[in-house]
This record gives structure tokens, sequence and C-alpha cells, in this order.
């Protein structure tokens, strides 16, 4: 796959790209190739502000925007996705070394996501009260809340951008997005694709910076009067920072954090379904998902059976597994591992990898004890395995966790799984699914850990809106 390490990804304030002679820059190199395949310039805190202080100004009048404007240009973004589906694949898979279905399947979710946002739109509305005062009315709008700070992983970078970028801007907000330096490119795209469909200038600001950079960036936007929230995906060590500095600025965040995702396998699941859907949820882009399937529980009556088959389904789930996006996520991923192999425990399938440190073995580890597996995120193709005695005792095990992002159960007992969904501590519950599933018109969000704040259609959009009330009192 072709590449151009001469073009430099641009600074994106007020409507311009910003010239790159006089701003620092930083490369981005794909993993498997370890090549350069771009550059991309690296934001100052004084352009960061500039981006700010462009939201602001935008915000004044994109705030009044009708409904039908903010849902036709959401629409156009949609097509321009359709138009250049091409182009956002080949960003992905230079960028981050994903593997091509990836890819793919991250430009037809984002564009489903942006056609439900704009079909949302116009259902926001606000409501007239009864109020105990003679003679009085009131009125309770639903207002956008201000300028946006969008931060968005990586590994998911054409979704989780676009998700929070779109909602904001069709609830009426300006937003300041920080792109990742690992995905500076396709993010770009995102915006490229919004200039098209002819955002007005200062409502979508991009900015990138160098690592060494990024926390003095970051907190300078916060801190700044313009931005009136914040929403960052991505792990719960920088979510508590962000968390942090928000709460120190009395600002709003919406917060969606890793997961170390259950998969509860009861003894009338169809165990080759099952088996088949962990492992693939396992491994899908290397692990490196936070709905990945990261902690199997199997009901003993059905656990020698389950696990043969398991076996045999992570032996041949390596085809789908990609690469790490950089050598420190596959390091971490691996010494995770390390750390059970240190501890005697059983490896059913797969192990330390040394010899491919970015493209590491489908691994099963079979009932960790305290090892960092139990409840750390690896973000590597790596499940552990549990066996249970009872529906009481899956649900325990599952609860305890420090996370509370996505869970999957197999059964084909719609009853009992329901109930069981009930008690699990987690903000989506998938029932005979894989777990790395979401739906545009459907709620999501974690709890506990992971986060807080629900995203997808009108919960996302509900996100960035704030209420007023406002009431009318006539004469006695």
């Amino acid at each position: 796959m072709s590449s151009n390490s001469s073009y430099i990804v641009p600074l994106f304030i007020h409507g311009e790209a910003l010239p790159t002679a006089s701003t620092p820059t930083f490369s981005v190199t794909q993993s498997i190739t370890g090549n350069t395949v771009y550059h991309a310039a690296s934001a100052t805190p004084d352009l960061a502000i500039r981006a700010a202080c462009s939201a602001q100004t935008a915000f004044q009048s994109w705030k009044t925007a009708s409904h039908v404007t903010r849902r036709d240009l959401i629409l156009r973004v949609a097509a321009y996705y359709e138009a250049h589906a091409a182009d956002l694949v080949k960003y992905q898979m230079l960028e981050t070394s994903c593997e091509e279905a990836w890819a793919k399947q991250n430009v037809d979710l984002a564009t489903r996501y942006l056609k439900e946002i704009a079909a949302c739109v116009s259902s926001v509305m606000g409501v007239i009260p009864q109020i105990e005062k003679p003679n009085t009315m009131g009125f309770v709008f639903k207002e956008p809340i201000g300028p946006v700070l969008c931060i968005a992983p990586w590994n998911a970078a054409l979704i989780l951008a676009t998700r929070g970028v779109a909602s904001a801007i069709a609830a009426g907000c300006t937003v300041v997005f920080k792109a990742s330096e690992l995905s500076p490119r396709t993010h770009y795209a995102i915006t490229e694709a919004f200039v098209q469909a002819g955002v007005p200038k200062g409502v979508l600001n991009q900015i990138q910076t160098r690592r060494e950079d990024a926390a003095k960036v970051t907190e300078q936007l916060i801190a700044h009067e313009a931005i009136r929230k914040v929403e960052f995906i991505g792990s719960a060590v920088v979510g508590r920072i962000i968390g942090q500095l928000a709460a120190k600025h009395l600002k709003p965040v919406l917060l969606e954090l890793g997961g170390k995702c259950p998969a509860i396998v009861l003894d009338d699941a169809d165990i080759k379904e099952a088996a088949k859907l962990c492992a693939l949820g396992a491994v899908l882009h290397h692990g490196q998902i936070c709905f990945s399937t990261e902690r199997i529980i199997v009901h003993e009556a059905v656990a020698e059976k389950f696990q043969e088959r398991l076996v045999k389904e992570m032996e041949s789930a390596g085809s789908h597994s990609g690469a790490a996006v950089s050598e420190s996520i596959a390091k971490h991923a691996e010494d995770v591992l390390r750390d059970s192999e240190a501890a005697g425990e059983t490896f059913l399938v797969g192990g330390p990898s040394p010899s491919k440190p970015l493209s590491l073995r489908p691994t099963i580890v079979l009932n960790p004890k305290n090892t960092r597996i139990v409840d750390e995120e690896t973000f590597g193709p790596s499940a552990s395995l549990y066996v249970v005695p009872s529906d009481i005792a899956a649900i325990e095990l599952a609860n305890r966790s420090a996370y509370g992002l996505n869970a999957t159960i197999w059964s084909s007992n719609m009853e009992r799984a329901l109930k069981m969904a009930r008690e699990l501590e987690y903000g989506q519950v998938h029932v005979n699914s894989i777990s790395v599933y979401t739906s545009p018109t459907a709620s999501q969000g974690g709890v506990k850990g992971s986060g807080f704040g629900r995203q997808n259609g009108k919960w996302g959009l509900e996100e960035f809106l704030v209420d007023k009330f406002v009431s009318w009192h006539g004469k006695a």
C-alpha cells in the first residue's frame, strides 16, 4: 500500500489549513513496516488556544442554526464517507496497521452513525411543565452547551471520532477536535469531509500534537474559558487525568474508557457459535478494542466441551488479528502474558511470542489468580478462561472488576439471560453476540471504571445539550 512520507497533516483552525513551514512536526509510522507514512503538524499551546477562540466565535451563530441546516450538514458528511470509502480505508491501514476488514467496518459503521445522528436532530425538544403558581407558564428549552473539546483515540479511528464530533455539531455546538498522534491523517479526513460538506468557519477546528506536548496542550484547552465540555475516549489511566483536570476547572466530561469484557457461556449455549465468537472477540484488531472479549466464564457442565472448541477457534483466529499499532502497545500486552508465565499459570493456547513482537499469538490463560491479566486491560489478542458452578458464581466473577463497559451472555433461554443481564454491572450486555458490538440507534456507555455518559443517536445529542428553564408570570 502506497504512502507519501513527505505529506504533512496540517492543523485546521477557523476554516483554514495552516501553513506547516513554521510549525513543529512529528512522524507517523506504520508499525508493521517501520516506515514513516506521513508527517503531521504539531500544535503549540498558543495554536490550541487559537482553535478554542475560533470555536467560541463560531458558536455565537452556529447555536442558532436551524435543525434542518444541522441535519443536512451531517447527511452530506455521510455521503462524503460513502464516496471516499477507499481513501478512508487506506488511511486507517497505513497508520494503525489494521486489517482491511476492520477498516471497512469502521467506514460502514461511521456512515451509519452519521445518518442516525442526522435523523435524531429534529427529535430534540424542550417541554412545557406544569407550574404551581397561578397565571404562570414555564418552558424548558434544550440548548447547546457551547464549544466542546473532543479527544479521540486511534483504535477505532474513524468511528469514535466521527460519532463525538458529529453529535456535538448536530446539537449546535462547535468543536476543537484533538486528533490522535497515531492516526492524524484518518482524523483529518473527518475534518475534510465536514469542510467539503460546507461546515461554517470555526465550527470544526482540528489540532494534533507530539506526544511530549500533549499534556500541556490538553490542559491549556480544558482550562480555557471557551471550552464548555470535554469528550474523551481512551484508557482509564488517561481518563482519570482528564477527569481531574476537568473537575479542577468545573467542566463536565463525557468519558468512555477501557473495559475487561466478560463473556458468560451457560450450559444451554450454542457451544460452537459461542467459542467462535469469543475467540474472534478476543483477537479482532489484535485485541486493541475496549469491547474486546478479555474474560470468558463458562458453566462447568459444558466446560470441557467448550474449552476444546475454544482452543481450536483461537488457533485459527490469528488471521483476523492484524498487528499492534506500536511497539509500546505490543510490549504492554506481552508483559501481561509474561506475568502469567512467571506465576506458572497455564496457557491453553499461545503465550508470549518474542519472535513477533508486533503480531502476538492468540492466547488463552486458564483460571488466572493474582496476576495482571485478572483485571488489567491487555489490549492484545488474549483472554482468560474461568470455570464456574452456577449462574450466581458467573455473575459474581463477572462483576469482580474495576471496569463496567461491555459484557456478553451465551444462552438459549431468553428469560434466564435477561435476568442475568440485569444483574451484571455493565453499560451494555449482549446476548448471543460477539462482544465487539454496538448499534447507532442504541445507547452506549460505561459504568464504574469505564467512564460515564452515553453515546449514539439521541443519547449522544443529549450529552451536548443543557436545559434552560424560563418562566412567564402574568398578572394575578
